[in-house]
């Protein structure tokens, strides 16, 4: 079948519709010959050589070519593994920049592009074609009409973030329609915005939706899925099947549809994006993209040993972001996303990663760089997880300004503070007031510490409380996988319990926990379904468990419907209440010591921390008293931001402790608010002044209000 093919133009990278035929055109250093593969309804294949080439992309148009068209690439060159060169025109390619794929990766030996039968495994050449395995991509319409959506521009500093997941949110929602579960749609829906809003959050924070390889071998073996999508294949496309309908180049439509309905709720969208690796893997993975279209470009290689990959991501491949044309990869995929589905920011994944312009982690790295000048990415949320497997990976702390980070010594600290662990509460105190030591120092603000105290990675809170070991012997990896050192305490038994005081300690510590987190300074995130009590059966690595371990049950039993209510009104407390989200520092360098008249610090017996106090790691009490009337930023409108005054008493000792207010602040009548012995909010709870004792429960949190 003969099909005419125009010049066209290297402009635009991947399948662009004008209309009236579409552009298409793909970026390959050490190519010899690109053919564009064509799919009818009946998948048969229809190959188009693409003879333009213009700064090393290759670009045809064909006239007639509208959306819903599927297509891939075969891109010819040298097989040559030894030299870093892996192509292999057997193999169809899926388009780093296709905006919709019709499917998901079928696994077989035919995506290899070596012979698993040869003794040398990815020297041997391939001749198995693949194309009835690799989804096509699809030509899309990018019009939508968004009516009056316009970015919600939620200010840092008084966002809260819900991390969640597509599938595992809506797949047994009842409110949700049993078609829509699982889906864009589902997570658009009335019921499901209705409940966000009423839990109080203000962004979703999204795992992965770019395509990703949800049947890598390992797992297919065990009956498994990746379940997490922390491999991805696509970085403009949305995830195939979290699409309701599944007519190929709907799921773009339907995750904007989702967007614009959380955006009309009041809720911002934020993307966790993987650009550290993709799921190709290491040198024995499948070659699916970018590895057939040009793999000594795309990936970071050994240097004396191209045939393998510089590995910082523990997943087998680094991208090479060193090079222009992968840095203008995730630049383009940055703003697309941004511009064409409304999204208000991302996290990124293993961010130390992408900083690695040659081996050591270096803040000022050209990624970081260009998105600060970026007009469009400058202006959005970003959020890093400021760590990776390689050495010196671990950067909390150290990422520029615009960004901030998943505070992961927050997380340690609060979790050690609470199971009794010794450490020092000056540590607790940095922790809970922003953590200036980790963000002052190069002018960012509190709002740069994303504080979380739990994550998809790890424990849920219940099985955080509930747990000393993890528990994932059904991922089939004999319990080897998943963090060892949790720093979680069972509260005295292991999973599982009828015993009353151990389930009644441990719903005291999952208040301890929330309350923490609620009321410190930074931007606090919670991972969904921690407000239900949700658990994971100790299992703290679920990523390849896409069934009930990972879902959220909705069907709650009184004490879980009880944590949600407190959740909620803890939310609720948190957002009336600007002194809990300040936009500026405290007062001062140091985080205690006198002169300080926001903050102050005190023992139980109401005196001034001493130092050996603050470094004693046997100490587990301490008061804080906010000064509600000394908030330094001004609001919107450049007016004074007043608040009530509070004292916040922390107890994680074993046996109940008297406090006494601080002499200074006797005088003024205290009301309890918040004691996490109870269940709920106390509106109406016991007033305080002068010398009373105010009796703390064992490891349980007092937060009293000035009158």
């Amino acid at each position: 079948m003969y099909i005419p093919i125009w010049p066209g133009n290297a402009k635009t990278n991947g399948a662009t519709w004008d209309g009236k035929g579409t552009n298409f055109a793909l970026f390959s250093e050490n190519a010899t010959a690109v053919e564009l593969c064509l799919f009818d309804s009946k998948d048969q294949e229809t190959r188009i050589p693409l003879t333009e080439v213009e700064n090393f992309v290759w670009h045809g148009y064909v006239p007639g070519i509208a959306p819903g068209q599927r297509y891939g690439f075969r891109v010819h060159g040298p097989f040559a593994p030894n030299e870093g060169h892996r192509f292999n025109p057997h193999k169809l390619l899926i388009d780093p920049y296709a905006k919709a794929l019709d499917g998901e990766i079928g696994y077989g030996e035919e995506i290899f592009g070596y012979r698993w039968e040869d003794p040398e495994l990815d020297l041997g050449y391939s001749e198995l074609d693949d194309a009835h395995l690799v989804p096509k991509a699809v030509v899309v319409d990018e019009s939508f009409d968004w009516e009056d959506d316009q970015p919600l521009d939620i200010p840092q500093h008084e966002t809260i973030i819900y991390e969640m997941h597509v599938r595992g949110f809506t797949k047994l929602h009842p409110d949700i329609p049993e078609e829509l579960r699982g889906t864009y749609a589902g997570l658009g829906h009335p019921a499901a915005i209705a409940y966000l809003q009423s839990l109080g959050i203000t962004a979703v924070e999204l795992m992965p939706v770019h395509h990703f390889l949800s049947q890598p071998g390992h797992l297919v073996d065990k009956g498994l899925r990746n379940y997490w999508g922390y491999d991805s294949i696509g970085y403009f496309a949305p995830q195939y099947n979290y699409s309701a309908d599944p007519t190929p180049g709907n799921q773009v439509r339907e995750f904007k549809e989702m967007v614009k309905a959380l955006h009309a709720g009041g809720i911002e969208v934020i993307l966790d994006v993987v650009y550290n690796h993709t799921g190709e893997g290491n040198h024995c993975g499948p070659t699916l993209s970018l590895r057939g279209i040009d793999n000594a470009s795309y990936y970071r290689l050994v240097e004396d040993d191209r045939r393998y990959y510089m590995d910082f991501t523990g997943c087998g491949n680094s991208l090479n972001v060193s090079h222009p044309q992968v840095l203008k990869l995730i630049m383009d995929s940055l703003r697309y996303w941004v511009l064409e589905m409304h999204v208000d920011g991302f996290r990124f994944d293993l961010a130390s990663a992408l900083a690695r312009e040659l081996y050591e982690v270096n803040s000022l790295a050209a990624f970081f760089d260009i998105i600060h000048q970026d007009p469009v990415l400058s202006n959005v949320k970003l959020i890093a997880e400021p760590w990776d497997v390689g050495e010196g990976g671990y950067q909390v702390g150290k990422f520029p300004l615009l960004w901030s980070e998943w505070n992961g010594k927050y997380r340690d600290t609060v979790r050690d503070f609470w199971r009794g662990e010794d450490s020092s509460l000056a540590e607790f105190a940095y922790r809970l007031t922003g953590s200036s030591d980790l963000y002052e120092d190069n002018g960012r603000q509190p709002h740069a510490s994303i504080n979380f105290v739990t994550a998809h990675d790890g424990f849920t809170l219940n099985d955080l409380v509930s747990y000393n070991e993890k528990h994932n012997e059904e991922n089939g990896e004999d319990n080897n996988d998943g963090e060892s050192h949790n720093r979680s305490w069972n509260c005295g038994e292991e999973g599982e319990t009828d015993d009353p005081d151990i389930l009644e300690l441990r719903n005291r510590q999952r208040r301890n926990f929330l309350v923490t987190l609620m009321l410190s300074q930074g931007v606090p995130m919670m991972v969904s379904g921690d407000e239900l009590g949700r658990t994971q059966k100790g299992n703290n690595n679920a990523y390849c468990q896409d069934n009930e371990i990972s879902w959220l049950d909705w069907d709650l039993p009184k004490s879980n419907a009880t944590l949600l209510d407190f959740t909620r009104q803890l939310i609720y407390f948190r957002r009336q209440h600007p002194i809990f989200r300040r936009r500026k520092w405290f007062q001062g360098q140091a985080i205690h010591g006198s002169g300080v008249n926001d903050l102050g610090w005190f023992n139980p017996d109401g005196g001034e921390m001493t130092e050996e106090q603050w470094n004693a790691g046997y100490a587990k009490a301490i008061a804080v008293f906010l000064n509600g009337e000394e908030i330094p930023a001004r609001g919107p409108q450049g007016e004074r931001v007043m608040d009530d005054s509070f004292i916040l008493l922390f107890n994680a000792h074993y046996e109940e402790i008297e406090f006494l207010l601080p002499e200074g602040l006797q005088a003024r009548h205290w009301q309890v608010i918040i004691d996490t012995k109870e269940s709920l909010l106390l509106p109406e709870g016991p007033y305080y002044s002068g010398n009373q004792p105010i009796l703390t429960e064992a490891r349980s949190v007092i937060v009293m209000q000035m009158r």
